[in-house]
């Protein structure tokens, strides 16, 4: 069984995008083929409107997949933040950014959390003008995405697909001038703060679902696959990972995830280019049952371009897929 992790980068078909969407589709298309995956975890899936409906749909990536051996897998997505009362309290998917996972097989169950494990986080603002706008409530730009598979022999292979947030300041009430400029160093180091616990806490929730999982069964396959914006001795990564030179308890042993990039060799281990620099932000994290099964990893960056001299129609993702091989 192969499982995948990719950003497709704003996948989208906005009025008047077909061309720029057909040059996506004809440098994706094979990339993902290429992929075999039987699992795949997708990132940055934008949602279309649709005509004479309400809500969206992920028209591209339907569009994207038809021609590729995904068409026909089953699809699970992340639903929109607020649900429309007029679909019968069932939210579509949101216009940006949203969390796709393909399979071969169905899925047993599957659920989008979000503050489910941990509540939003109540702040109050140093920097924030006026005064009275400093009470904050922070809370994650997107869920996590949750599904279990039933394997040949009957264990359950639980997958999450997460994409947090990037380091990007958030914004701070009174401390923005426009998108890109800030009114003081003080605002931005603030928002800067802001946005390490949004994403921290993601990672946190995430972890708390790992441990409900092993709470459940000590020996649980879990892959945790996803764009983590962190690499994997960052804060984020080492949340999720929970490793015994953290926790200090070997008795814990069992319950920490393997980050499979540690696999590849040390030049190889990248997914994204930044001005020259070689990152790990994409990950696919294992429980030790599954690291176990584990034959293989790879992350197709051959052709990968430097995001920061990337043009603004640039077909490709900023970010390469990796894939893990396992014997199940």
């Amino acid at each position: 069984m192969r499982i995948a992790t990719f950003n497709l980068e704003s996948l989208d078909l906005p009025p008047g995008g077909e061309a720029a969407f057909a040059r996506r589709a004809t440098v994706l298309r094979p990339q993902l083929d290429a992929l075999r995956a039987d699992i795949l975890c997708l990132q940055e899936v934008n949602g279309q409107h649709v005509a004479g409906r309400k809500g969206r749909a992920l028209t591209a990536l339907q569009r994207l997949l038809a021609e590729t051996g995904y068409d026909g897998y089953h699809l699970i997505a992340s639903p929109a933040r607020a649900p429309d009362p007029a679909k019968g309290g069932k939210g579509g998917v949101a216009d940006v950014h949203n969390l796709v996972i393909l399979s071969r097989r169905p899925a047993q169950a599957s659920e989008a959390l979000r503050h489910r494990l941990v509540p939003p986080l109540a702040y109050r603002s140093l920097t924030g003008e006026p005064e009275d706008a400093r009470d904050l409530r922070l809370e994650w730009d997107r869920p996590l995405l949750h599904a279990t598979f039933e394997m040949p022999g009957g264990a359950t292979l639980h997958v999450l697909n997460l994409h947090l947030r990037s380091p990007l300041a958030s914004p701070i009430p009174g401390q923005k001038l426009a998108a890109d400029r800030w009114r003081s160093p003080a605002g931005w180091a603030e928002g800067y703060f802001v946005a390490t616990l949004k994403r921290s806490g993601q990672a946190l929730e995430a972890r708390l679902l790992v441990e409900q999982i092993f709470d459940a069964d000590a020996a649980a396959l879990i892959a945790v696959c996803g764009d983590l914006n962190a690499g994997e001795e960052e804060t984020p990564a080492r949340i999720l990972q929970a490793r015994v030179e953290d926790s200090g308890n070997p008795g814990l042993a069992g319950r920490a995830l393997e980050a499979l990039e540690l696999r590849l060799p040390e030049e190889r281990r990248f997914t994204v280019l930044h001005g020259g620099r070689r990152r790990m932000l994409d990950h696919i994290l294992c429980s030790p049952a599954l690291a176990a099964r584990c034959r293989s990893v790879t992350a197709d960056n051959d052709r990968l371009p430097d995001e920061v001299a990337m043009a603004e129609d640039e077909p490709r993702s900023n970010h390469a897929p990796l894939v893990a091989e396992f014997d199940l």
